[in-house]
């Protein structure tokens, strides 16, 4: 682990006190200037990184986890304590936490409704937006790639029950994890089919991608969609996603 990993999780333990005891129900406390027992004062250990109430900025590298799907969030959570998905800081912070908690952690996120940031140039060239815009709304069926819209909802904010939403993640956050699933580091149970997608779009397509989502922006109180009750257009696998 790095240093700078270190004090990471230094500070977040700090925050949290000790995490078998973050875990646990604690008394209510009612003397004057005494802080609140309440999830939103316990989650301040996770807007250290997510910023403000899980609302990261498009900058940077953290993403928003905010209004994201809590079948997605508590997902994700279950991976970082079992070792699926590897981040030291998330894989320290969640290993002592039983799964209701997680679920409570996950939903907590999940029902916040917080405006998202405001659009930004993509500094994309003409052809490079096409590119993009062509992915992103309608794949490229002759390479096995179907349209982001498909399954992360129409207005790319997600769709229930577990699909994360991805307009205005940082570039810098879907290049690497794309980059992670086209290697094999992020991974889903069979059919793994953000590792089929990841590995047909060529590393450029990645980038211009990753800049032109992370340069959107949603309407306020948008939310993810509801599931469409028809099948995904690729069969996907739920252990990574």
């Amino acid at each position: 682990m790095t240093g700078a990993m270190l004090r990471v999780v230094a500070s977040l333990i700090l925050t949290l006190g000790m995490l078998p005891l973050w875990a646990q129900p604690a008394p209510a406390r009612t003397d004057a200037g005494a802080v609140q027992d309440t999830m939103a004062q316990r989650m301040q250990a996770c807007v250290i990184c997510h910023g403000r109430e899980g609302l990261a900025s498009n900058q940077g590298y953290f993403p928003r986890i905010a209004g994201k799907p809590a079948g997605y969030l508590y997902n994700q959570l279950q991976n970082f304590k079992l070792g699926r998905r590897k981040y030291e800081a998330m894989n320290h912070l969640v290993q002592h936490l039983s799964d209701d908690y997680l679920r409570d952690i996950a939903n907590y996120f999940a029902e916040l409704d917080l405006p998202y940031p405001a659009a930004q140039a993509t500094r994309l060239t003409p052809t490079e937006q096409r590119t993009a815009e062509r992915l992103v709304l309608r794949g490229a069926p002759e390479r096995g790639i179907p349209a982001c819209t498909s399954c992360h909802g129409q207005q790319m904010a997600g769709m229930l029950p577990g699909m994360p939403g991805l307009l205005t993640l940082p570039a810098d956050y879907l290049i690497a994890q794309l980059g992670s699933w086209r290697a094999g580091q992020r991974k889903a149970k069979q059919p793994d089919c953000m590792a089929d997608v990841a590995k047909a779009l060529a590393p450029e397509d990645v980038s211009v991608v990753a800049k032109w989502l992370s340069a959107q922006t949603l309407p306020s109180g948008t939310k993810p969609a509801p599931s469409a009750g028809q099948p995904l257009p690729m069969p996907c696998g739920s252990g990574g996603q």
